[in-house]
């Protein structure tokens, strides 16, 4: 085999671990074709491996800064050297691959951050302000970006509030690295000007991530008007922070292509009724914490979404007739619905109205158990379902028979949260017996849902012997233990 395909084949395998950083890591080690590749993807988007830990955060920024340093031309780590910026030995050597080059996602922001913890580190050598050297070396890395990245793919700029006015399109070479950018993630407020130079060059953004500040930048309007084809729309809003109506004129233009809309709502939500522009809406997230932000989402009953094959509320949803409503209307299309609110009424229209669901998160009552044998009745097509169990919901083993005896030929996936109580084994063994003599062989994935990661009494030994005899037996085809943070969509 040649060292050609070779190299082939390994990237096509590599392909599939990139979101997995532990084995892409390993793979750095074995030898240097392995490590090359490995690198080229660990690269395209190195801000998603940032730990959660601030311990081991310190440590990667440490260690990103000092490879993103090492690749700085000469030119501009003489820069930095006159200016009283001293980098540490080995960043010094040349680097051994030049990262730079590799990367498909810019985040301003993350730059911006492991340069502070850099210059924090470095504090008692430095005369001027922090402020001054934090603009010196982003200025410097930002310019080494657009030369030496052939084609952006994202771009993360939110707010402005500790990071120097900043505009991409005066330093050479940004026309190339720019001009094909498809991803961006933006804070409104940030200065006009830096919009409207990225929309003389930019026109081909899919995606658009919004989150609102103090103001709307009249440059923001004035990108998203000149993008030919905006498919992904996500507008997030903070505490007290403005809302989304001023860019309501400049989104009209793409009521013919945007298939993804998700709204983050805060205190002052702006319009719904907006939405219903967008006929050829494929996906759409509507979060927020109360009801009344959905006051004006009645609008949307009356309205025909064609496309539409996912729709996720969170604790705030419209009222029970409003949704009855827009579920006759569309209910047909829906492969995944999601709610954090509880209605018996909702539930039983979910089981009318939408027969083609695939996936579904929603709430049972203790006494609701018919309700979701109903939607098991009328829903073959279902395939994943989360629920909550425990302290007023769904009885676990009333539940467990449900699952065994109603639930769909696919059915495939459990995502159970349980509320202060500890799983019986007795009935997980019976669960899972039951499940072996289905009809359908399909194997399950059960996943539990828990609070700050206390497998104490959700998990025991008993549990976990139970759950690895059934795994053997393929009865199970994956376990899991995940976080419950909320409600997260």
């Amino acid at each position: 085999m040649s060292c050609q395909l070779l190299a082939d084949c390994l990237n096509e395998i590599f392909e599939y671990l990139e979101d997995d950083k532990v084995t892409l890591h390993s793979c750095l080690l074995v030898n240097h074709l392995w490590c090359e590749i490995s690198v080229r993807i660990l690269w395209r988007n190195v801000w998603r491996f940032k730990s959660t830990s601030s311990f081991q955060s310190d440590q990667v920024s440490s260690k990103m800064f000092d490879n993103i340093i090492t690749c700085l031309p000469d030119e501009s780590k003489e820069i930095l050297h006159k200016n009283g910026i001293f980098v540490s030995k080995s960043t010094s050597k040349p680097s051994f691959f030049n990262y730079i080059s590799f990367c498909k996602v810019l985040s301003i922001n993350e730059i911006d951050l492991i340069i502070q913890h850099f210059l924090e580190i470095q504090r008692l050598g430095l005369t001027r302000s922090l402020h001054y050297y934090k603009y010196l070396i982003l200025h410097e890395i930002l310019k080494m970006y657009m030369k030496q990245v052939p084609s952006l793919k994202a771009l993360k700029y939110l707010s402005t509030k500790n990071i120097s006015n900043i505009t991409l399109t005066y330093f050479p070479e940004s026309i190339g690295c720019l001009t094909n950018l498809s991803v961006l993630s933006c804070g409104s407020d940030i200065h006009s000007e830096f919009f409207y130079q990225l929309s003389q060059i930019c026109c081909n953004i899919r995606s658009l991530t919004v989150e609102f500040e103090g103001t709307v930048s009249n440059g923001l309007k004035d990108l998203i008007s000149s993008q030919h084809r905006l498919e992904s729309l996500s507008l997030i809003q903070s505490y007290n922070s403005t809302d989304w109506k001023e860019l309501i004129p400049s989104l009209k233009k793409h009521s013919n292509t945007l298939i993804k809309l998700k709204i983050n709502g805060g205190e002052n939500d702006g319009p719904l009724s907006f939405i219903t522009r967008f006929k050829n809406l494929q996906e759409l997230t509507l979060f927020f914490d109360y009801n009344d932000a959905f006051e004006d989402f009645k609008e949307l009953k009356f309205v025909k979404f064609s496309q539409l094959q996912i729709l996720k509320l969170s604790f705030g949803c419209p009222t029970v007739d409003i949704m009855i409503k827009f579920f006759e209307n569309n209910g047909k299309n829906l492969k995944e619905f999601c709610t954090c609110n509880y209605d018996n009424r909702l539930n039983l229209a979910i089981a009318r109205f939408c027969p083609n669901l695939k996936s579904l998160f929603t709430l049972f009552l203790d006494n609701e158990i018919e309700t979701l044998k109903a939607i098991f009745n009328n829903c073959q097509q279902l395939e994943s379902i989360k629920v909550w169990c425990g302290n007023g919901y769904l009885n676990e083993s009333e539940l467990f028979e449900a699952l065994a005896n109603y639930s769909p030929k696919n059915f495939n996936e459990l995502e159970i949260y349980f509320i202060e109580r500890e799983i019986l084994s007795e009935n997980l063994e019976k669960f899972f017996n039951n499940w072996k003599n289905r009809i359908s062989q399909r194997s399950l994935s059960f996943i539990i849902l828990i609070e700050d990661n206390d497998t104490t009494n959700m998990v025991n030994n008993e549990n976990m012997k139970i759950i690895e005899k059934y795994k053997n037996l393929g009865i199970i085809k994956k376990f899991e233990i995940r976080e419950y943070k909320d409600y997260e969509i």
